[in-house]
């Protein structure tokens, strides 16, 4: 059943994101007077629609997307003579493109706006300083089971307790619970001098780390885990945080988008070879849907939960507002690239005294923009059949 919600909730974000960006086409449209006669949710038959005013509004079967519908977005296309004066390719370049960009602009406040919430609204699922759990052993290698007979750990040896709070190592203060790790794993078979806060006062105690294997590195581990809290911030802090996160995700998804070339070969041999999907590879939206609903299961919070699942969908805006600005036909940056060349090309005509040459003839480029279409479709058949019969594990 939470495998079921979390996926409902990521086609349903999903859904919605589309909605807002063509709505952010449609109403700087308006705005400009230019004329949108369409504006669809989904592609293919129409389920549903109705007219209000000179824009239809539906919705359709294929729910991959969506639309409007602005009349004279290029000049390939016919434009009624009462329509000429409110044709977009008839606008001032500003306005259109304002237009163009409003769909990703929109993308990147959607992601904002579930940032903000996460730091200010549900928090952060953190590690605090305080102790969580006590393992009765730290079994030898990567195994999580104790052995009949085995010592016990020297967290329990030591007396440590459930809802003790770190005060200092060693005379030093831990102010997160990763001062804590660093000091135990440099500490193998030396004792810490580890103070801690129970019951309101300090209790000072002296165990000593047991030298274990932990990610093929020699150790030292006490078998303590630490509380899981949500830490949450004030709303103006809350937005500087969110404009650093947006920046990250930013950073992030140009990095994946850079990427994307190199990792077809491992996606193909993954999917008809003997390779092994990576979690640092490419993901559909069927694998993407998959770990949303594994997200709600983890072993957190259900803040924490939640809070996870906002940051994926912030994530996919973000990635999806910075891919659409490629400038790539039919994407919108590449109309906007279209928009710049020409006025780049028109500048520089009067600056030596020539008439300006007009519009691009988009009928050379089309070759180009059904090329990338065809290697667009082509990858996301190949990502779906990938996520279906060999799905990538992500960790959580």
């Amino acid at each position: 059943m939470t495998m079921a919600i979390g996926v409902t909730v990521f086609v349903v974000g999903l859904i919605v994101s589309v909605m807002l960006h063509e709505a952010g086409h449609f109403l700087f449209a308006r705005r400009f007077g230019m004329k949108a006669t369409k504006f669809f949710v989904g592609f293919g038959p129409t389920l549903w629609s109705t007219q209000r005013g000179e824009t239809e509004y539906g919705v359709k079967a294929i729910l991959a997307g969506g639309f409007v519908k602005i009349v004279g977005m290029t000049e390939l296309e016919p434009v009624a003579e009462e329509d000429q004066p409110r044709a977009f390719y008839r606008q001032p370049a500003p306005q259109r493109a304002v237009v163009l960009a409003a769909g990703s602009v929109t993308h990147f406040l959607i992601a904002f706006v579930l940032l903000l919430v996460i730091f200010s609204g549900t928090g952060l699922t953190q590690l605090s300083t305080t102790i969580g759990g006590i393992s009765p052993c730290v079994p030898e290698g990567e195994s999580t089971q104790c052995a009949a007979g085995a010592p016990a750990s020297p967290a329990q040896e030591a007396g440590l307790r459930p809802g003790d709070r770190v005060v200092s190592v060693n005379g030093q203060p831990v102010e997160e619970w990763s001062d804590f790790v660093e000091a135990t794993q440099a500490s193998a078979g030396s004792p810490l001098a580890l103070v801690v806060e129970r019951d309101g006062g300090p209790v000072t105690l002296r165990p000593e780390p047991v030298e274990r294997t932990r990610g093929g590195e020699a150790v030292g581990v006490l078998g303590v885990t630490g509380e899981l809290t949500q830490e949450r911030v004030g709303p103006l802090t809350g937005l500087g945080k969110a404009a650093v996160g947006l920046w990250e995700f930013s950073r992030a998804s140009v990095l994946a988008l850079a990427a994307i070339p190199a990792a077809i070969p491992d996606l193909l041999d993954a999917t008809f070879g003997d390779g092994e999907r990576s979690p640092e590879g490419l993901v559909g939206p069927v694998g993407i849907g998959r770990v949303s609903g594994e997200l709600l299961q983890a072993d957190i919070p259900v803040l924490g939960r939640v809070a996870d699942l906002l940051a994926l969908i912030a994530g996919l805006n973000v990635f999806i507002g910075i891919f659409n600005l490629l400038p790539l036909l039919p994407l919108d940056g590449g109309h906007l690239g279209v928009l710049l060349f020409e006025r780049t090309r028109a500048w520089l005509y009067r600056l030596f005294g020539r008439a300006d040459p007009g519009r691009v003839d988009l009928n050379k480029l089309l070759p180009v923009a059904y090329l990338f279409l065809f290697l667009l479709i082509g990858l996301s058949v190949l990502l779906l059949f990938a996520d279906i019969v060999n799905p990538v594990d992500i960790p959580l």
